[in-house]
Protein backbone atom coordinates (compact mmCIF):
# COMPACT_ATOMS: atom_id res chain seq x y z
CA UNK A 1 0.00 0.00 0.00
CA UNK A 2 1.21 3.72 -1.05
CA UNK A 3 2.46 5.58 1.86
CA UNK A 4 1.72 9.01 -0.36
CA UNK A 5 -1.36 9.64 -2.06
CA UNK A 6 -2.35 9.69 -5.88
CA UNK A 7 -4.01 12.58 -7.40
CA UNK A 8 -4.78 13.28 -11.19
CA UNK A 9 -2.48 12.55 -14.09
CA UNK A 10 -2.18 15.46 -17.01
CA UNK A 11 -1.61 13.55 -20.59
CA UNK A 12 0.91 16.31 -21.71
CA UNK A 13 1.19 17.47 -25.23
CA UNK A 14 4.61 15.83 -25.11
CA UNK A 15 3.60 12.52 -24.68
CA UNK A 16 4.26 12.07 -21.12
CA UNK A 17 2.25 11.59 -18.39
CA UNK A 18 2.35 14.09 -14.95
CA UNK A 19 1.01 13.19 -11.25
CA UNK A 20 -0.54 15.49 -9.80
CA UNK A 21 -2.63 16.68 -6.50
CA UNK A 22 -5.13 19.56 -7.32
CA UNK A 23 -7.19 20.67 -4.05
CA UNK A 24 -8.90 23.12 -2.84
CA UNK A 25 -10.90 26.28 -5.23
CA UNK A 26 -9.65 30.00 -5.28
CA UNK A 27 -6.36 31.35 -6.55
CA UNK A 28 -4.00 29.26 -8.11
CA UNK A 29 -0.62 27.79 -6.19
CA UNK A 30 1.82 25.55 -7.88
CA UNK A 31 4.32 23.94 -5.62
CA UNK A 32 7.29 22.70 -7.34
CA UNK A 33 9.26 19.86 -5.15
CA UNK A 34 13.33 20.14 -5.29
CA UNK A 35 15.72 17.01 -6.64
CA UNK A 36 17.33 13.88 -4.62
CA UNK A 37 16.56 10.57 -4.07
CA UNK A 38 12.68 9.88 -3.74
CA UNK A 39 11.43 13.18 -4.44
CA UNK A 40 7.91 14.16 -4.69
CA UNK A 41 5.60 16.85 -4.67
CA UNK A 42 3.31 15.73 -1.30
CA UNK A 43 6.74 14.65 0.24
CA UNK A 44 8.30 17.87 -0.41
CA UNK A 45 4.68 20.30 0.83
CA UNK A 46 2.50 18.29 3.29
CA UNK A 47 2.83 20.38 5.47
CA UNK A 48 2.32 23.58 3.59
CA UNK A 49 -0.46 23.30 0.42
CA UNK A 50 -3.02 21.90 3.28
CA UNK A 51 -2.89 25.48 5.19
CA UNK A 52 -3.29 27.55 1.72
CA UNK A 53 -6.09 25.21 0.88
CA UNK A 54 -8.14 25.90 3.76
CA UNK A 55 -7.45 29.46 3.28
CA UNK A 56 -9.00 29.44 0.04
CA UNK A 57 -6.76 28.68 -2.65
CA UNK A 58 -6.33 26.17 -4.87
CA UNK A 59 -3.39 24.16 -4.79
CA UNK A 60 -1.49 22.34 -7.77
CA UNK A 61 1.05 19.94 -6.55
CA UNK A 62 3.04 18.41 -9.21
CA UNK A 63 5.70 15.67 -9.38
CA UNK A 64 8.23 16.64 -11.66
CA UNK A 65 8.93 14.57 -14.67
CA UNK A 66 11.41 11.79 -13.19
CA UNK A 67 10.22 11.48 -9.66
CA UNK A 68 7.08 10.45 -8.11
CA UNK A 69 4.49 9.09 -9.53
CA UNK A 70 5.00 11.24 -13.06
CA UNK A 71 6.65 9.48 -15.80
CA UNK A 72 10.38 8.72 -15.87
CA UNK A 73 11.35 8.46 -19.49
CA UNK A 74 15.20 6.70 -19.43
CA UNK A 75 16.07 7.59 -23.23
CA UNK A 76 15.77 11.34 -22.87
CA UNK A 77 17.76 13.95 -20.89
CA UNK A 78 16.86 16.15 -18.54
CA UNK A 79 17.17 19.53 -19.02
CA UNK A 80 15.51 23.08 -17.43
CA UNK A 81 13.30 23.76 -20.04
CA UNK A 82 12.15 19.80 -20.16
CA UNK A 83 10.66 20.14 -16.77
CA UNK A 84 9.45 23.86 -17.14
CA UNK A 85 7.80 22.23 -20.00
CA UNK A 86 6.09 19.65 -18.51
CA UNK A 87 4.96 21.65 -15.59
CA UNK A 88 2.91 24.50 -18.36
CA UNK A 89 1.59 21.49 -20.37
CA UNK A 90 -0.02 20.03 -16.69
CA UNK A 91 -0.98 23.00 -16.09
CA UNK A 92 -2.89 23.40 -19.91
CA UNK A 93 -4.54 19.98 -18.88
CA UNK A 94 -5.19 21.65 -15.47
CA UNK A 95 -7.27 24.45 -16.51
CA UNK A 96 -4.78 26.95 -14.87
CA UNK A 97 -4.35 30.22 -16.44
CA UNK A 98 -2.49 32.56 -14.07
CA UNK A 99 -0.81 30.88 -11.06
CA UNK A 100 1.39 32.01 -8.21
CA UNK A 101 4.49 29.02 -7.84
CA UNK A 102 6.20 28.51 -5.05
CA UNK A 103 9.88 26.57 -5.57
CA UNK A 104 12.66 24.52 -3.26
CA UNK A 105 16.12 23.99 -5.24
CA UNK A 106 15.76 22.25 -8.51
CA UNK A 107 11.59 23.66 -8.11
CA UNK A 108 13.16 27.30 -7.83
CA UNK A 109 14.73 27.16 -10.97
CA UNK A 110 12.08 25.42 -12.57
CA UNK A 111 10.26 28.52 -11.01
CA UNK A 112 12.34 31.22 -12.46
CA UNK A 113 12.49 29.68 -15.74
CA UNK A 114 8.41 29.37 -15.68
CA UNK A 115 8.39 33.05 -15.06
CA UNK A 116 10.83 34.20 -17.54
CA UNK A 117 8.93 31.95 -20.23
CA UNK A 118 5.65 32.31 -19.24
CA UNK A 119 5.63 35.93 -17.45
CA UNK A 120 1.86 36.34 -18.27
CA UNK A 121 0.55 33.35 -16.66
CA UNK A 122 3.16 33.77 -12.91
CA UNK A 123 0.95 35.92 -10.47
CA UNK A 124 4.17 35.80 -7.96
CA UNK A 125 7.20 33.70 -6.77
CA UNK A 126 7.94 31.96 -3.72
CA UNK A 127 11.66 30.55 -4.27
CA UNK A 128 13.46 28.98 -1.44
CA UNK A 129 16.77 28.24 -1.87
CA UNK A 130 16.52 27.98 -5.44
CA UNK A 131 18.52 26.19 -7.77
CA UNK A 132 20.10 28.14 -11.54
CA UNK A 133 22.06 30.89 -9.34
CA UNK A 134 25.29 29.18 -9.29
CA UNK A 135 27.66 27.31 -11.72
CA UNK A 136 27.33 23.33 -11.49
CA UNK A 137 31.01 23.49 -10.42
CA UNK A 138 29.93 26.09 -7.20
CA UNK A 139 27.26 23.49 -6.16
CA UNK A 140 29.44 20.40 -6.30
CA UNK A 141 31.64 22.32 -3.81
CA UNK A 142 29.26 22.20 -1.30
CA UNK A 143 29.49 20.12 1.86
CA UNK A 144 25.74 18.70 1.47
CA UNK A 145 26.10 18.03 -2.16
CA UNK A 146 29.71 15.98 -1.89
CA UNK A 147 28.03 13.91 0.65
CA UNK A 148 24.53 13.03 -1.42
CA UNK A 149 27.38 12.32 -4.48
CA UNK A 150 29.50 10.10 -2.24
CA UNK A 151 26.42 8.03 -1.09
CA UNK A 152 24.97 7.85 -4.64
CA UNK A 153 28.62 6.49 -5.81
CA UNK A 154 29.52 3.92 -3.29
CA UNK A 155 27.90 1.03 -4.36
CA UNK A 156 26.67 0.59 -1.17
CA UNK A 157 22.95 -0.01 -0.79
CA UNK A 158 20.44 2.79 0.17
CA UNK A 159 19.01 1.79 2.99
CA UNK A 160 16.08 4.15 4.98
CA UNK A 161 19.24 4.69 7.50
CA UNK A 162 21.28 5.96 5.26
CA UNK A 163 18.72 8.36 3.70
CA UNK A 164 17.97 8.99 7.14
CA UNK A 165 21.65 10.13 7.79
CA UNK A 166 22.12 12.32 4.18
CA UNK A 167 18.95 14.65 5.26
CA UNK A 168 19.58 15.33 8.87
CA UNK A 169 23.06 15.88 7.51
CA UNK A 170 22.97 17.67 4.39
CA UNK A 171 19.39 18.94 4.34
CA UNK A 172 18.39 19.79 7.59
CA UNK A 173 19.75 21.97 10.39
CA UNK A 174 17.91 19.84 12.91
CA UNK A 175 17.92 16.05 12.17
CA UNK A 176 14.51 15.41 13.81
CA UNK A 177 13.12 16.69 11.07
CA UNK A 178 14.37 13.17 9.24
CA UNK A 179 11.28 11.45 10.18
CA UNK A 180 10.82 7.56 9.91
CA UNK A 181 7.85 8.45 8.03
CA UNK A 182 9.43 10.95 5.37
CA UNK A 183 12.19 8.25 4.62
CA UNK A 184 9.05 5.90 3.99
CA UNK A 185 7.99 7.91 1.58
CA UNK A 186 11.56 8.97 -0.11
CA UNK A 187 12.55 5.24 -0.18
CA UNK A 188 8.87 4.37 -1.68
CA UNK A 189 9.63 6.69 -4.93
CA UNK A 190 13.32 5.96 -4.92
CA UNK A 191 12.10 2.49 -5.94
CA UNK A 192 10.71 3.40 -8.97
CA UNK A 193 13.14 5.78 -10.35
CA UNK A 194 16.01 5.51 -12.64
CA UNK A 195 19.53 7.11 -12.87
CA UNK A 196 19.00 8.94 -15.81
CA UNK A 197 17.19 12.11 -14.44
CA UNK A 198 19.76 12.57 -12.03
CA UNK A 199 22.36 11.64 -14.28
CA UNK A 200 21.83 13.98 -17.31
CA UNK A 201 19.56 17.01 -15.12
CA UNK A 202 21.20 20.04 -16.20
CA UNK A 203 20.48 23.28 -14.76
CA UNK A 204 21.70 26.63 -16.36
CA UNK A 205 22.86 29.51 -14.47
CA UNK A 206 20.26 32.21 -14.91
CA UNK A 207 21.85 35.18 -12.76
CA UNK A 208 21.95 37.39 -16.20
CA UNK A 209 17.82 36.91 -16.61
CA UNK A 210 17.17 37.66 -13.19
CA UNK A 211 16.28 41.32 -13.74
CA UNK A 212 13.66 40.00 -16.51
CA UNK A 213 11.23 38.58 -13.89
CA UNK A 214 8.65 40.85 -13.23
CA UNK A 215 6.14 38.68 -10.58
CA UNK A 216 6.72 39.58 -7.23
CA UNK A 217 9.13 37.41 -5.28
CA UNK A 218 9.55 36.41 -1.42
CA UNK A 219 12.53 34.41 -0.90
CA UNK A 220 14.25 32.51 1.26
CA UNK A 221 17.48 31.19 2.76
CA UNK A 222 18.65 29.05 5.71
CA UNK A 223 21.72 30.02 7.20
CA UNK A 224 23.12 26.61 7.64
CA UNK A 225 22.46 25.93 3.88
CA UNK A 226 24.59 23.13 3.14
CA UNK A 227 23.57 22.35 -0.31
CA UNK A 228 23.40 25.88 -1.97
CA UNK A 229 26.53 28.74 -2.68
CA UNK A 230 25.62 31.61 -0.17
CA UNK A 231 26.23 33.60 -3.25
CA UNK A 232 22.96 33.16 -4.26
CA UNK A 233 21.44 34.36 -1.64
CA UNK A 234 22.76 38.22 -2.98
CA UNK A 235 22.56 37.36 -6.91
CA UNK A 236 18.59 37.37 -6.04
CA UNK A 237 18.75 40.34 -3.77
CA UNK A 238 20.43 42.22 -6.17
CA UNK A 239 18.79 41.03 -9.49
CA UNK A 240 15.37 40.23 -8.88
CA UNK A 241 13.55 44.06 -9.34
CA UNK A 242 11.02 43.11 -7.15
CA UNK A 243 11.58 40.57 -3.98
CA UNK A 244 11.77 40.39 -0.26
CA UNK A 245 14.53 37.86 0.87
CA UNK A 246 13.59 36.32 4.43
CA UNK A 247 16.67 34.76 6.23
CA UNK A 248 16.48 31.91 8.32
CA UNK A 249 18.65 31.29 11.22
CA UNK A 250 18.45 27.30 12.64
CA UNK A 251 17.63 26.36 8.74
CA UNK A 252 19.36 24.48 6.48
CA UNK A 253 17.88 23.49 2.87
CA UNK A 254 14.54 22.93 3.96
CA UNK A 255 12.71 26.26 5.44
CA UNK A 256 9.24 24.89 4.33
CA UNK A 257 9.53 22.21 7.04
CA UNK A 258 12.06 23.42 9.89
CA UNK A 259 9.95 26.11 9.92
CA UNK A 260 6.70 25.31 8.89
CA UNK A 261 4.50 27.53 10.71
CA UNK A 262 6.74 30.54 9.80
CA UNK A 263 6.45 29.93 6.04
CA UNK A 264 3.39 29.10 5.87
CA UNK A 265 1.94 32.50 7.95
CA UNK A 266 4.41 34.68 5.60
CA UNK A 267 3.73 33.27 2.45
CA UNK A 268 0.16 33.58 3.02
CA UNK A 269 0.67 36.80 3.53
CA UNK A 270 2.65 37.09 0.56
CA UNK A 271 -0.04 35.88 -1.49
CA UNK A 272 -2.89 37.47 0.01
CA UNK A 273 -0.91 41.10 0.42
CA UNK A 274 1.86 41.05 -1.69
Amino acid sequence: MSVLPQGKYAQCANGYRMHYLDVGEGPVVVFLHGSGPGASGHSNFKGNYPYLVERGYRCIVPDHIGYGFSDKPADVEYPLSFFTECIRQTLDVAGATRCALVGNSLGGAIALQFALDYPGMTEKLILMAPGGLNAKEEYFQMPGMQKMGQVFSSGQAVTPEVMKDLFATSLMHDPKHATDGLMAERMEIMKLMNSQVMATMKVPELTERLREIAAPVLGFWGLDERMMPESGIMKLAKNVPDIRLVLVSNCGHWVMVEHQDMFNRMSHDFLANG
